[in-house]
């Protein structure tokens, strides 16, 4: 029997199903629903193996019946620590009495089965009583430059903006879309009119069936019972935190994006839901917790001071035929489970054999878990179901066919990444296709740190190295360049610079993201290793066609692309894209400096961003008075900051960007110099206020901000040794000033990092390659220190004792 996966992309996108329930009892129970087994596993697309391991840790067997099993780790449920801040009571009580009823397809068992309808009421209302003080409070959610956190973000969320996130950055393709929600409507594909037209016998002689199936959604029951605005938004914004699990991702929705969601999902509630208020009742409490140990609740659920309480039988022992059982006349003593005939025929087939000869691939089972295959598809299995693609698109609806809209097929994805690459994908901080609307989430390392070995292994990858695969690679860099200028320019952007209508990913630093044997083999031949992909071949039937460079070598042109790609940065760019750019508004610094106020992803809402002739560049926030970031080479494309004004932000076009986390302060007391109470004193920045900058006969701005009654001037200025120099001048007048000059001592933070060192008494470093250095005549002292606090980040400080009506000093940086 064939295994159903072997590669990954990892991208299970969930969010909250619009289908709602109500809490009566069905008259047909409800069965747990696991989607991997629902897709896949019923209708015999993947092992017995693996279908039944499958089954065992999403119902949570292994919670009570240990195993020695690696791969068998339970599900369990969600975190109960705050239960009493985030979850309505009502919905609670319900919940209990009733698992599948208030919540059809939960995999939580009905551990209340046995009692009578009085019993039931009475245990339901101790457990609810107990939950109700777990309490935990909402994080305060700090906001940036770039991600602004209004006061009360989640009463603020937009209906209509809510249901345009939902159905579109990945939420549907675990659940159900609003059937009165309307797309742009993507053209049907040519598989999807052929599957139109197939009965299902042709179906399954042409091994079209799992394609035309259609894709049932997770259910979540009824929402406006269980949430309110402010615990639903928390929970989208950071799912983690409640769900353990990883079954739930983390879609990196901003706060503000995950208020729209959950007002989009909460917009038919009449009443807000309200939190449980703490019961009072310190015995019905005491009750709660001994049901909550006695049931084995806390086998599945985290609660700070319970141990586990698991069963004697381990897993290997059990007799899952046996007649009684959690799934089969369970006793008062056993939880409910609700199980389908197939999810039962499939759960003890071959169980009298032993775990470790039933055991399937690692990586496999952990794909089917987390739902991988609700986006992705490997070795013609998985995918977007065929009814929801509609709702995956390009941003702007730009259309470049199925492979720029949908998340991209996972075969032999073990040979293409790099491990590090994986890495970085399956921690959501893989992002190369903007165009796609559709989002990669976060997902915990736990459970996805042995995936890329796991998966490399599975699909045989070759690992050689750049030198095996490509031998020496001087002097190729220049004929790569015009490779890249008479082919892949055409639809590959490089460096964020393309030829107009572009779309796709970018090609810069794509000799970190793939591995070398890959790179040939897919530029040999594309369809060998990506079916239905749009890129061409420049080399059919293993001849070049371009004959004049490298002597038509295939072989050596693929070198050269690569030795390119992984070099660009030291190279011009094709010469193709330098001509289109030439009619575009970049910025470039000739004779004297360009100020340009405008919006950054870093230096904020507020920047004003100065370049160089020197062709050394900064950012300065003008909202909090600071240095934010500083870069070599290119300056700044001007584009956004005239036409589209919002989108996008303005980004160096430069390298070597370099971040500058340091403040100026005071105080009216003298702390000791390096005491580890010093950041007491000065921890929270005195408030500045920008009062413009002067351009000096060179061009080159004077920033003033007024602290307390204290005027700051501060003049950035690049030496052509590739040197910044900050130059500061403080001014105190005595009708102004709020603090006693007298005892005014001003504390600056020159340099901030996980690993600073002292280079000399006037010179340090942090482990960014970023170096401070004060001139010997400095008025500054500079030491080093850190608070319990923050133990992984270390300061550079100087308190200044001069006369407080007027402070020189000069700060110079380097990197």
């Amino acid at each position: 029997m064939r295994v159903c996966c072997h590669s990954i992309s990892i991208v299970v996108f969930v969010s909250l199903c619009v289908i709602q329930s109500s809490s009566h009892v069905h008259a047909e129970p409800a069965k747990h629903f696991i989607a991997a087994f629902d897709r896949f596993g019923k209708h015999d697309e993947i092992d017995e193996a693996l279908t039944r391991e499958l089954l065992i840790t999403e119902l949570s067997c292994t919670a009570c019946h240990q195993s020695d099993e690696e791969a068998l780790v339970a599900k369990g449920g969600p975190n109960l620590e705050g239960a009493g801040t985030r979850l309505s009571a009502e919905w609670l009580h319900d919940y209990l009495i009733n698992p599948q009823g208030v919540k059809p397809g939960t995999t939580m068992p009905d551990v209340l089965h046995g009692l009578s309808d009085a019993e039931k009421e009475k245990v339901a209302v101790a457990l609810t009583a107990f939950l109700s003080t777990q309490q935990s409070p909402f994080p305060q959610l700090k906001a940036t430059g770039l991600i602004p956190v209004t006061h009360e973000f989640w009463l603020k969320g937009s209906v209509e903006e809510g249901g345009k996130l939902y159905h579109s950055v990945g939420c549907v393709a675990c659940h159900a879309p609003d059937s009165d929600f309307e797309t742009a409507g993507s053209t049907s594909s040519a598989l999807d009119r052929l599957i139109e037209q197939l009965d299902p016998e042709e179906l399954k002689e042409l091994g079209l069936s799992g394609a035309a199936r259609t894709v049932n959604s997770i259910p979540h029951g009824d929402l406006n019972k269980k949430y309110t605005l402010l615990s639903l938004s928390h929970f989208l914004h950071n799912p983690d935190r409640d769900r353990p699990s990883g079954r739930m991702p983390n879609l990196k929705l901003l706060p503000s994006e995950a208020a729209d969601i959950a007002a989009y999902l909460l917009r038919s509630q009449k009443k807000s839901a309200a939190s449980i208020v703490p019961s009072q009742d310190a015995q019905l409490i005491a009750e709660g917790k001994k049901y909550f140990m006695e049931l084995r609740c806390v086998n599945c659920h985290n609660i700070k001071g319970i141990e586990s309480n698991p069963a004697k039988t381990p897993l290997a022992n059990l007799n899952l035929k046996s007649e009684q059982s959690c799934f089969t006349n369970s006793t008062m003593k056993q939880p409910a489970y609700v199980l389908s005939e197939e999810q039962i025929t499939k759960l003890v087939a071959d169980s009298d054999k032993s775990e470790s000869q039933a055991t399937a691939s690692h990586h496999d089972l952990r794909m089917l878990q987390l739902n991988c295959f609700a986006c992705h598809e490997r070795d013609t299995l998985g995918g977007v179901g065929r009814k929801r693609q509609q709702y995956f698109e390009t941003v702007g609806h730009v259309d470049i066919g199925d492979e720029g809209r949908l998340p991209p097929s996972l075969t032999h994805v073990g040979k293409k990444l790099t491990p590090s690459w994986f890495a970085r994908v399956l921690d959501g901080k893989g992002d190369i296709r903007p165009h796609m609307t559709i989002r990669m989430p976060i997902f915990s390392k736990a459970l996805t740190r042995q995936l890329p070995k796991q998966i490399a292994i599975a699909d045989e990858v070759n690992a050689a190295s750049e030198k095996e695969v490509f031998g020496d690679l001087a002097n190729l860099a220049q004929p790569g360049r015009q490779l890249l200028n008479t082919g892949c320019i055409q639809c590959h952007p490089l460096r964020g610079e393309s030829l107009a209508s572009v779309v796709g990913t970018d090609l810069n630093g794509v000799h970190n993201r793939v591995r070398p044997a890959w790179f040939k083999e897919f530029l040999r031949n594309p369809i060998d290793l990506k079916q239905r992909t749009r890129m061409p071949t420049f080399f059919p039937n293993g001849v070049s066609s371009n004959p004049d460079i490298l002597a038509g070598d295939v072989d050596q042109q693929i070198a050269a692309i690569w030795a390119y790609l992984k070099e660009n940065g030291k190279h011009p760019l094709p010469e193709k894209i330098l001509e289109a750019r030439s009619k575009s508004f970049e910025l470039v610094p000739t004779d004297k400096p360009i100020v340009l106020r405008t919006f950054m992803g870093k230096a904020g809402m507020h920047a004003i961003a100065v370049g160089f002739p020197e062709k050394i560049h900064f950012a300065f926030d003008a909202e909090t008075c600071q240095l934010v970031e500083a870069w070599k080479g290119r300056f700044l494309d001007a584009h956004g900051t005239w036409f589209d004004r919002f989108t996008p932000l303005a980004e160096p076009l430069g390298t070597n960007r370099i971040d500058f986390h340091n403040s100026l302060s005071y105080g009216n007391s003298k702390p000791g110099g390096g005491s580890t109470d010093v950041l007491q004193h000065f921890g929270k920045l005195i408030k500045k206020d920008f009062v413009g900058y002067q351009l000096d006969q060179a061009g080159i701005p004077t920033f003033r901000y007024k602290m307390g009654g204290y005027l700051i001037e501060e003049r950035i200025v690049p030496a052509k040794s590739g040197e910044l120099h900050r130059q500061f001048v403080i001014k105190s007048s005595a009708e102004e000033t709020t603090v006693e000059t007298s005892k005014v001592v001003f504390l600056f933070k020159l340099l901030t990092g996980k690993k600073i060192e002292k280079v000399d008494d006037k010179t340090f470093v942090n482990e960014s390659g970023l170096t401070v250095k004060l001139p010997a005549n400095s008025p500054l002292t500079p030491y080093v220190m850190h608070t319990p606090e923050r133990p992984l980040e270390n300061f550079c400080l100087s308190t200044i004792h001069s006369q407080p009506e007027r402070i020189e000093f000069e700060v110079v940086y380097k990197w």
